[in-house]
């Protein structure tokens, strides 16, 4: 399979730099059978400063560049991501797991990413505030905030840093990126295309090594004006405080804990296909995934039996091969972590309807996994899964389930399917959240705005949210 795969460099300055002899790198694998796709080189300490100046340097001439040629840029990225789709969409499930149809609709997704900003980047609009006296004029205008180190995880390594890079380029920002060390390919691929666009040197970096030194290199560095990170709230939390000491700009999207209410008047048929494909899409390995399933207790027995048979016939296997509906977890770790959570709920009554455990043989699979009887306090019902384990649970009122839904810090995605104006709206108003979707799961898309609330983060990328993240506001008054 390496041969499918992608050649592992960073880009700084404009110099792409493969892994050598003399230079710290990793193998990266591949999750669905353990074979090494390449290796991935490591920034040295001193690389990771010349990566953030390099970003300075660029800077006044992109500022300086026009929104209407920025675009121009960025919509020949988007021309080239296309002609190379096949190819980036298998370098993306090989080194991530999931399945290819998952890969290419992420990709496709990124790709218009691209599209949008570029437009969106040339209504960057300000206005004109009425003064208080008739020779003054009062003007808010929008200016990029500077260089930016963005953060992104291994789940999503097309979508997450193109939502950064294209909001931060279209906002006439110079950025330095940190993608996933487990998942780097997919952002070579598109830092490739940026350069092939014709992006001047300097305007996207691309580094790899320990994150966590990584991080403290580019927060500390001075010219740095700008943080957005993808990832878990602990780390988030830890960002935070770094971009703290200077005063960075920060924009967090963080952990989620999605709850789904399904109300005794829903559409069954469309909750329970909904559901099952969107729970166990990369393989619950999403942060905005259905993690805490409600069901009205008139529809309880019908929908536990319903979805447990549909989980259980799911097939496994290497995210390349078409008939395949589910890959494999990313790695080793997240396996780890599977088996504590269900022993933990287990330990606590809890009952398994199908799945529970590892599947043999190569790779990093676990089952399709459906529990009842799920307590309040164990790990699944508290944090986030962030794999392909469903706790479902009855409930009689709507007190009781938005009680129950908001009862964890996260607060970035929730799901309600009923077919009544009066529940919809109450669920609105009654679930704590930054996105609810109501009979749909499709909470994202490059026009909206895709943040959380509570611990979930701040800040909103996609939508012209994102395009303001990487921007501040300057007011001028002339006399």
């Amino acid at each position: 399979m390496a041969e499918q795969y992608t050649r592992l460099e960073m880009v700084i300055n404009g110099r792409f730099i493969t892994a050598g002899a003399n230079r710290i790198s990793e193998p990266v694998m591949n999750p669905a059978t353990g074979d090494v796709l390449g290796e991935l080189p490591h920034a040295t300490a001193q690389e990771l400063i010349e990566a953030a100046d390099a970003a300075v340097a660029a800077f006044p001439a992109w500022r300086a560049t026009s929104p209407y040629d920025r675009a121009i840029i960025l919509r020949k990225t988007a021309t080239i991501l296309r002609e190379r789709a096949d190819h980036i969409a298998q370098v993306l499930t090989l080194e991530q797991g999931k399945t290819l149809v998952e890969a290419q609709a992420e990709l496709a997704h990124a790709i218009d990413l691209f599209d949008w900003f570029a437009e969106e980047g040339r209504r960057a609009y300000g206005r004109i505030i009425p003064a208080r006296a008739l020779h003054i004029q009062q003007a808010a205008i929008l200016r990029p905030v500077g260089p930016a180190a963005v953060f992104t995880p291994w789940n999503f390594p097309a979508l997450t840093p193109a939502r950064k890079l294209a909001a931060g380029l279209a906002a006439g920002c110079t950025l330095v990126l940190k993608a996933s060390e487990e998942t780097p390919g997919t952002a070579v691929e598109i830092v490739r295309a940026l350069h092939d666009a014709g992006l001047p040197a300097g305007c996207a970096n691309l580094v790899f090594g320990v994150p966590s030194e990584v991080s403290e290199s580019l927060l500390a560095h001075p010219g740095i004006r700008k943080v957005s990170f993808t990832g878990s709230t602990p780390v988030g939390k830890h960002l935070m405080k770094l971009a703290a000491d200077s005063v960075k700009r920060t924009t967090m999207e963080l952990g989620g804990n999605a709850p789904v209410i399904i109300f005794a008047d829903a559409d069954y048929d469309l909750a329970l296909s909904s559901l099952v494909a969107g729970k166990f899409r990369n393989a619950g390995q999403v942060c905005i995934s259905p993690s805490r399933f409600f069901v009205h207790e008139s529809l309880y027995d019908r929908f536990v039996q319903d979805f447990t048979t549909r989980a259980g016939a799911l097939a496994l296997g290497n995210g390349l091969d078409r008939h395949v509906q589910m890959g494999p977890l990313a790695n080793d770790r997240r396996l780890e972590a599977m088996e504590r959570i269900v022993a933990d709920a287990e330990g606590r009554g809890a009952k398994i309807c199908t799945g529970g455990g590892r599947v043999a043989g190569k790779g990093s699979f676990f089952a399709p996994t459906v529990m009842t009887d799920v307590s309040s306090q164990a790990t699944l019902m508290c944090d986030e899964t962030f794999g392909p384990i469903v706790p479902v649970a009855p409930f009689a009122d709507n007190a009781e389930v938005f009680a129950r839904a908001n009862a964890v810090d996260a607060g970035l995605a929730g799901y309600v399917f009923t077919q009544s104006i009066a529940n919809a709206q109450a669920a609105s108003e009654g679930v704590d959240v930054g996105m609810l979707g109501i009979n749909t799961l499709a909470v994202s898309t490059p026009e909206t705005p895709f943040g959380g609330v509570k611990q979930s983060g701040h800040g909103s990328e996609g939508g012209i949210e994102g395009l303001h993240a990487f921007m501040e506001t300057r007011l001028i008054v002339q006399g």
